[in-house]
């Protein structure tokens, strides 16, 4: 299973399939990450862009004493970075450091061990911020957007039947396009541009049955689409 870090739409094993992934996080990096406060803030970062620690701390209800800690710990594993082109005097701003990062596959370390229980803490929290964020925008997105946002965004779910290998043809097609719209905009965004976020899962349901029969079988395919 792999999941995706929503910054650089990355966190995904580097591979041929899964194009501009620099690389996977090292033991150490990883469990300094592993902690709820310290996700939250590179997700901020990766989100919106550098801030300050007391920034930081207004957005996620924490104190500026306890942001600056939380950041020192990231410097040092090499997740965030000083903003040098910003800031004035003693005032600093941290940025994330630039690059699309993954985290280990949990399957790949021993049950129980600290490297895999730092996984599934991380994985947990970054769940955790897109349903939070997707949420936020249903239920309050047409109190700060006009139509030109809210007409094209969207959520759709598609159900359909999909061998392994036909599964993994679409997803590296998504690849494709979606390394497009990164080289073309992450690094130059478009005057008037905001932070958009991405969610795209691809998975076999868990209770669902294989299809019958040695024979290719058409199936139709239900799509839901919301606003």
């Amino acid at each position: 299973m792999t999941t995706n870090e929503p910054t650089d739409l990355s966190s995904q094993p580097s591979s041929s399939r899964h194009p501009g992934i620099d690389h996977v996080l090292p033991s150490s990096s990883l469990k300094s990450l592993a902690h709820p406060l310290r996700v939250r803030i590179y997700d901020e970062l990766s989100s919106y862009g550098p801030m300050t620690a007391s920034g930081l701390g207004e957005r996620l209800g924490e104190s500026s004493g306890s942001t600056s800690y939380h950041l020192r710990q990231l410097e040092r594993a090499g997740l965030v970075r000083e903003d040098t082109t910003r800031g004035k005097g003693r005032e600093r701003w941290w940025e994330r450091t630039p690059g699309s990062i993954a985290i280990p596959d949990a399957r790949s370390l021993p049950a129980g061990s600290a490297e895999r229980l730092a996984v599934k803490l991380v994985e947990d929290e970054w769940f955790r911020s897109r349903e939070t964020n997707f949420r936020e925008f249903v239920l309050e997105g047409d109190q700060v957007f006009g139509d030109e946002w809210l007409d094209i965004a969207t959520s759709d779910t598609i159900n359909l039947r999909l061998t392994p290998d036909q599964l993994g043809a679409l997803v590296a097609d998504l690849d494709v396009v979606l390394k497009t719209y990164i080289d073309a905009y992450k690094r130059t965004p478009t005057p008037g541009s905001r932070p958009v976020q991405i969610h795209i899962n691809a998975f076999p349901l868990m209770r669902g049955e294989p299809t019958a029969g040695d024979a290719p079988r058409t199936s139709p395919t239900d799509t839901t689409k919301e606003p």
